[in-house]
């Protein structure tokens, strides 16, 4: 993945639009491959892009247990880190959320920093509305010649999180893209704009009724006869993937990242790495 460190951010560069990807911590953690097709979907629609290595949370889970004060100080932290880039990219609803519509309210009583989370809230995007809203990407083409005649063919659905479609109104432009690929069937599904169950926090505190969202959820994904559940979210993506495997569903969940960008033929989420025993099986 390309990157740049704190003193590199400010070089300056050919032209390029300079987009800073902010990796967030649930594809840093589990699942990196969705930050190299973040990177390589971005490069593709013409920009630079640098992934500064002391990046942290974006502060959420703090905010939303009402940790005000850990949650402004990460907050000034990220501001710092990303105010030189020209746009905040992040894939993730949740966190682009987070920087857009949360920071300049955790700011409002502070005049310079309110202008500063101001005017990186305007900066930044999720990596899909981004892609398809300011760099006017409207089709995806893949190449599958090397694939066999079988593979070519996949019944897709999306899980449309929280956070991207209400506060972000992110509804059309996956769909955009995915309409685009030949081969993918987009198969749409009942209550697909209805949470998972994960809800960050939520899942912790409300144990009972998150498990009834995610049995309800991953219900209407296996009745839609999709083999694959895309999204925008990792956190939505965890849930639902390992509800799947507790039922034994065969169907796959991926970043939709991984599947624009072409990298989606190897595990799935909730999968082990090619060559590792599966949980619960011994070396």
């Amino acid at each position: 993945m390309a990157s740049d460190t704190a003193d590199d951010r400010v070089d300056a560069h050919d032209g390029r639009p300079h987009v800073g990807l902010f990796a967030t911590c649930l594809v840093d953690i589990f699942r990196p491959q969705v930050g190299f097709a973040a990177v390589k979907l971005l490069e593709q629609s013409g920009c630079r892009v640098s992934v500064p290595l002391s990046q942290t949370c974006c502060g959420q889970p703090a905010h939303n247990s009402g940790d005000r004060l850990s949650a402004r100080e990460i907050a000034a932290s990220v501001i710092d880190l990303f105010e030189p880039f020209d746009y905040v990219v992040a894939p993730s609803g949740s966190c682009a959320a987070m920087i857009k519509c949360h920071y300049p309210d955790i700011f409002a009583s502070d005049g310079k920093m309110a202008k500063r989370a101001d005017r990186l809230a305007s900066r930044t995007y999720e990596l899909i509305s981004f892609l398809v809203d300011n760099r006017g990407l409207s089709e995806v083409t893949l190449d599958t010649s090397d694939q066999a005649p079988a593979q070519r063919e996949t019944v897709v659905a999306y899980h449309d999180s929280c956070s991207g479609l209400r506060e972000l109104k992110i509804h059309a432009q996956p769909r955009l893209l995915l309409g685009s690929i030949s081969g993918v069937e987009l198969r749409e599904f009942a209550d697909a704009d209805i949470c998972c169950g994960f809800g960050g926090t939520f899942c912790v505190k409300y144990p009972e009724i998150s498990n009834r969202m995610v049995e309800d959820k991953t219900a209407a994904i296996c009745a839609s006869g999709a083999t694959t559940l895309l999204g925008g979210d990792m956190g939505c993506l965890l849930n639902v993937a390992g509800k799947l495997k507790r039922l034994g569903s065969s169907v796959q969940t991926r970043h939709v990242a991984e599947l624009l960008a072409g990298m989606a033929d190897g595990p799935a989420s909730g999968e082990p790495a090619t060559g590792e025993p599966a949980t619960g099986e011994k070396d």
